[in-house]
């Protein structure tokens, strides 16, 4: 992740289908147009699923997990194939239903309004939460280029930069979304690029240490690494939240989602593997930057720490770009709908910009509060709240999959057991995300959740005295 990410549209978006109505989109005469506002292609949306998922995890992710051992990688394996299931999912319903909001859209067209805002509702927190997040997370990795963290102010001021850089882009319209969106994801592969592969040719089997390191059972080892890594795929959705800014989106919404996650969890997987032959196993238990050190191993020198916190801050700021696009795209479309207040569904240059404003503020609050409470616990919980919000809409779409898979309309019965097999992975996988979020998260979560129905009730009130 946290990546746990999205892109709005230059064409024309669709308008609002009744939750159950038909689920096809009709254009909206209002949508915005210009050369600032851009449909993105299979390229860039990829670009934005792939840039999502991989954030700042990856660099720290191989120190992680080393003390379970290599049995790690078996749980890299498990998560990868629950992954791509859920990116299946996500494929599917993006061709049913091609409609910018993602899990909202496939929630609310499957079981109605209340269903649809849990989605929106527990999205809109999961991303916003995410970007204060990376921006303080990013503050470390800038501290190796410019010191910060020694003045708490400074290195507040510079995650809050972090912050509304990406949201300036989003601002100034798709166009530069995109652009960001792409340089950046290309940028940030070329190291990560150079110790999956170029690693390999450093490769030694004697540096990989035991098998199972921390005396567990195979499947309890396997279990407790999976914790950690599960955080790593979240933003599989980024192309389906926004469907309706992907040009010919029922064909490369699934496409993107699927060439996505596929080749971010090859770079996961590449790159562990790589880092675990390079750098002795006693030492990579204790490291702080492990890529740097594969690289320092692989080369000589000690460049790598610099080139690895650069190609960090590329990563996060690629991140932080394609979350406040995503932040925004949800509530847009829940607005739409009159289930979240109507100032979220205005646009300009195809960015809705009421929801990158407030997203960033609520972001930056969150990141002030951080530094003034000096409590890191307050903030890694609410952190880990992130991974339990983000199952939230997850489920509810592998769910909408399984109503429809069981009502047996608009399904394709040659690939019906495909599907339902598909299905049953994700939602499994859904479920242990959400056990793996914690205890602690997931009181937190459904204390959100229970904020959420209280809007939702002010919402719904609003809507029927309306349609009186």
């Amino acid at each position: 992740m946290h990546s746990t990410g999205t892109v709005p549209q230059s064409a024309p978006a669709p308008a609002v289908v009744p939750a159950e109505s038909p689920t096809v989109p009709v254009e909206d005469p209002h949508g915005d147009t210009g050369r600032h506002a851009r449909r993105f292609g299979l390229p860039v949306a990829t670009a934005l699923v792939m840039g999502n998922i991989i954030g700042g995890g990856i660099f720290l992710l191989p120190a992680s997990i080393a003390p379970f051992g290599t049995v790690s990688l078996v749980a890299f394996v498990v998560l990868t194939v629950g992954a791509v299931a859920l990116a299946l999912v996500f494929g599917r319903l993006a061709a049913r239903d091609p409609r910018t909001g993602g899990p909202y859209v496939y929630a609310r067209e499957a079981f109605g309004d209340f269903a649809g805002f849990l989605a929106a509702w527990s999205y809109w927190i999961t991303t916003w939460v995410s970007n204060a997040a990376l921006a303080v997370a990013a503050v470390g990795y800038l501290d190796v280029l410019i010191p910060v963290q020694g003045h708490r102010w400074t290195a507040c001021l510079a995650a809050l930069t972090l912050q509304w850089l990406p949201a300036l882009a989003n601002f100034a319209g798709t166009r530069y979304v995109g652009a960001v969106q792409l340089v950046s994801t290309v940028l940030k592969f070329v190291p990560l690029l150079l110790v999956a592969v170029g690693g390999l040719f450093f490769f030694d089997a004697d540096r990989l240490g035991p098998f199972n390191a921390g005396g567990h059972s195979a499947v309890g080892a396997v279990s407790a690494s999976a914790a950690l890594l599960l955080f790593s795929y979240l933003g599989v959705e980024s192309a389906a939240v926004s469907a309706g800014e992907v040009k010919d989106a029922r064909r490369n919404v699934g496409r993107a989602t699927v060439i996505g996650t596929a080749g971010a969890a090859l770079v996961y997987l590449l790159g562990t593997l790589s880092v675990f032959g390079t750098v002795p196993h006693d030492r990579l238990v204790t490291s702080t930057a492990p890529f740097s050190d594969a690289v320092n191993t692989m080369f000589g020198g000690s460049w790598g720490g610099t080139a690895v916190a650069l190609a960090a801050l590329v990563s996060m700021t690629g991140c932080l770009n394609g979350w406040t696009l995503l932040s925004a795209q949800t509530p847009y479309a829940a607005a739409r709908d009159g289930l979240f207040p109507s100032a979220f569904s205005r646009r300009r240059r195809g960015v809705p910009t009421v929801g990158v404003g407030v997203t960033a503020v609520l972001a930056s609050l969150l990141t002030t509060y951080n530094y003034l409470s000096g409590s890191g616990k307050v903030f890694e919980i609410l952190v880990l709240v992130t991974t339990f919000t983000a199952t939230v809409p997850y489920l509810l779409a592998a769910a909408a999959q399984i109503f429809h898979l069981v009502r047996g309309e608009d399904v394709d019965r040659t690939r019906l057991v495909r599907d339902a097999v598909v299905t049953a992975v994700a939602a499994a996988f859904s479920v242990w995300l959400m056990a793996g979020a914690g205890y602690a998260a997931v009181y937190q979560g459904v204390l959100f959740l229970f904020v959420g129905i209280l809007v939702y009730a002010v919402m719904a009130a609003r809507r029927q005295r309306r349609a009186a």
